[in-house]
């Protein structure tokens, strides 16, 4: 073996990449035992960040919650069924003069507060889950990031250690086929060896990497369906409920005049309708990001098994 293939097969393999990558600090004692250690250590140093950076994610993932935003659009829509447009419409010569069209008014006066105070209510709620997202959000961003960069420098030790281990398996043949005495063969056995320790070095930085790949990938996934079922309950606030106040609340400050309304009852029963059917898609959107971010958190927990073997 010339000086040339000495320094390119050992180019991953020198104490000051072992420094590097911060493995055990146990030290070896001949170079023999430096380039053994290496072979076996390879990357445990990223993979022990990767480790880090995944009890974040987990922990991160384990800080959403969604339940009072969900409870308050049901509790919203709940109120909405409940409406009674039956109360505003044209009341008779009889129901005037016992008064009971304005008992009927008052009684649908009421019943839109009840629904305006239910509505403020997921006002508020998704105005705390905004603001939280968006924290949460950047601070998941920044961690994502990290995780890759150790991703990248893990890939790159396997493409170096792939070269490595296929450079020296050309030299082991081309040396055994030379022969040799026994020093010689001795030495052919501990490479040998050591291309076996690499080998399976190799074998479990690719699995703890793919997992860890596929964890990141669950989780950008996640933050994108976050992002959108916060945006979908927003849109439901700033259009369909909107809509409806302004619609509804005419109605009922007619109906709080004069006893009733002529016109305009069945447009807002079609936007009440819009209105419910969007809540019941926003509590959807809620109920099934929380199954999502369950199953990510139970995945992200798994993770830790082969971060913590190649590590």
């Amino acid at each position: 073996m010339s000086d040339t293939d000495d320094d390119r097969t050992a180019s991953l393999m020198t104490p000051a990449k072992l420094a590097q990558l911060k493995v055990r600090p146990k030290a070896p004692t001949s170079p023999a035992a430096w380039l053994d250690q290496l072979a076996a250590d390879a990357g445990s140093g990223h993979v022990r960040r990767l480790a880090d950076l995944r009890g974040q994610l987990e922990a991160q993932v384990n800080d959403g919650n969604y339940e009072g935003v969900r409870a308050a659009a049901e509790a919203l829509r709940q109120g909405l069924a409940q409406l009674d447009f039956a109360l505003v419409q044209p009341k008779g010569w009889l129901a005037r003069a016992t008064g009971k069209g304005k008992e009927a008014a008052a009684g649908f006066k009421t019943q839109f507060e009840r629904i305006g105070r239910a509505g403020e209510d997921l006002s508020d709620e998704v105005r705390g889950l905004l603001k939280k997202h968006q924290s949460q959000a950047a601070i998941t961003e920044r961690t994502l990031v990290e995780f890759e960069v150790e991703l990248r420098a893990i890939e790159k030790i396997m493409d170096q250690g792939a070269r490595w281990l296929q450079d020296m398996r050309n030299q082991l043949k081309a040396r055994e086929s030379a022969g040799g005495g026994e020093a010689t063969l001795a030495q052919l056995h501990e490479d040998t060896a050591r291309c076996e320790l690499l080998v399976a070095r190799l074998k479990q930085l690719r699995s703890a990497s793919a997992a860890a790949q596929q964890g990141a990938e669950r989780c950008k996934a996640v933050a994108r369906s976050r992002a959108s079922v916060v945006e979908s309950v927003q849109q439901a606030l700033n259009g369909e409920w909107k809509t409806w106040r302004d619609t509804v609340g005419a109605i009922a400050a007619e109906v709080s005049a004069n006893g009733a309304v002529t016109r305009g009852v069945e447009p807002a029963r079609s936007v009440h309708d819009a209105l419910q059917l969007a809540l019941e898609e926003a509590g959807k959107g809620c109920s099934g990001l929380a199954a999502q971010e369950r199953a990510l958190a139970q995945e992200l927990a798994a993770l830790q098994a082969p971060l913590q073997a190649a590590g």
